[in-house]
């Protein structure tokens, strides 16, 4: 009660009446305008605080590696080059310490993302408090990821080479693969399947339209060469992953109906032209001109990032966007994208109870202070290692005198 809600499709209840019950929203509104008994209700006093959809991560690998540098720890990709069949959801480890610090910052679910290979392997939405992977799930098998050949690469200097940019001398036989690895895929699902191939069997849901593919493309040539790729295969959902270069055709990228996961924010500039500010204020561009955008945060420790989902959404603020235009790249967006709208993203009568109070913006490191979380209605403990840690040396070095 009392809370400023943020619902996540940029509308906001500034003194809010929210009530859930059996793990869904039962009641949400202005509070001044609603009369609801709570005699048999557990009430919590949220005046003065925010509360907001709990966040999601995109195109992420929590609980694939607990420790970067323990190989036992690490089951983030396999060995080979197309890998349609390779199900990241039976690698998820729900027991990490790493996704339970995602809980104080209000990041709540999340897409497992396998990486490695021309194709990578088929992700799932999960929700980061759970016992096992099949009590975790969401959505289960949602989407093939696809590293998209390079059209440009660099020497490698550490080699000798010359590390100036120029064209791939192997792009067209890379995507002559690709493209044959989807026709024989097609062939064999509209065929008899006397034998059974689990990797072509895995593709059956592209060409059905139950599964999305994600591509990861970052510049123009790239990124219009995929779309026109997935549309020639008869694929209907299409996400760039990356899309450094996808403000150039953002009229290309409308006409065709596809979404970007935007890389994360607080990043260089990749060429050296390129203005000084441009992730930041990316998001804004595409925003603007009508493409639905997420954020996403692979790149250097990004599992430990993860955490920093809203920090990165509170950047492409100060670079244009609105505070709930940057909320909905972390809360109604993914969900759009993934398929999970129905239930999560906003907080609506009917949908899932999946969201947390914070003292401040949620999206200002400084005010982040989540005090209540729930996925499906459940209360989280919002302990975690760091939490512990913090609590057992504040008070050794209180006590030290």
């Amino acid at each position: 009660m009392g809370a400023t809600a943020h619902i996540g499709n940029g509308e906001v209840i500034e003194n809010s009446l929210i009530t859930f019950s059996d793990g869904k929203i039962t009641n949400i509104g202005d509070a001044t305008r609603m009369k609801i008994s709570t005699s048999d209700m557990d009430v919590i006093d949220a005046t003065g605080k925010h509360v907001y959809p709990g966040f999601i991560v995109s195109n992420g690998t929590l609980g694939l590696v607990e420790v970067d540098a323990v190989k036992a720890s690490n089951d983030l990709a396999e060995l080979g080059t197309f890998n349609p069949h390779i199900r990241s959801l039976i690698a998820y480890n729900t027991e990490s310490k790493v996704v339970e610090s995602m809980r104080p910052n209000g990041v709540l679910l999340g897409q497992v993302v396998p990486r490695g290979g021309r194709i990578t392997g088929t992700s799932s939405i999960v929700h980061y408090d759970a016992w096992n992977w099949e009590d975790a799930a969401i959505k289960t098998d949602d989407g093939i990821h696809v590293n998209w050949p390079n059209s440009f690469s660099r020497g490698r200097w550490w080699l000798g080479e010359d590390p100036a940019l120029k064209p791939n001398k192997n792009y067209d036989k890379q995507v002559k693969e690709l493209e044959t690895y989807f026709n024989e895929a097609k062939t064999y699902n509209a065929g008899p399947k006397t034998e059974r191939h689990l990797p072509f069997e895995a593709m059956s849901g592209l060409f059905s339209g139950s599964k999305h593919l994600y591509i990861n493309a970052n510049d123009q040539k790239s990124i219009t060469d995929a779309v026109n790729f997935a549309k020639s295969q008869g694929v209907s959902k299409i996400t760039i992953v990356g899309g450094y270069e996808a403000g150039e055709i953002t009229n290309f990228l409308k006409q065709n109906n596809v979404s970007v996961f935007l890389r994360r924010t607080h990043s260089r500039p990749n060429n050296e032209d390129d203005d000084y500010d441009l992730p930041y204020k990316l998001a804004k561009k595409l925003v603007d001109d009508g493409i639905l955008v997420s954020l996403e945060h692979s790149g250097q420790m990004e599992r430990m990032n993860s955490r920093n989902l809203p920090f990165y959404a509170g950047t492409t603020v100060a670079h244009g966007l609105t505070k709930e235009q940057a909320l909905q790249l972390i809360t109604q967006n993914p969900a759009k994208i993934m398929g999970i709208d129905n239930m999560y993203g906003t907080l609506e009568v009917g949908k899932s109870a999946t969201l947390f109070i914070s003292e401040g913006d949620a999206l200002d490191m400084r005010t982040n202070i989540v005090s209540h979380a729930f996925i499906d209605g459940r209360k989280l403990s919002l302990e975690s290692h760091q939490t512990k840690l913090w609590k057992r040396y504040s008070e050794k070095y209180k006590n030290q005198d």
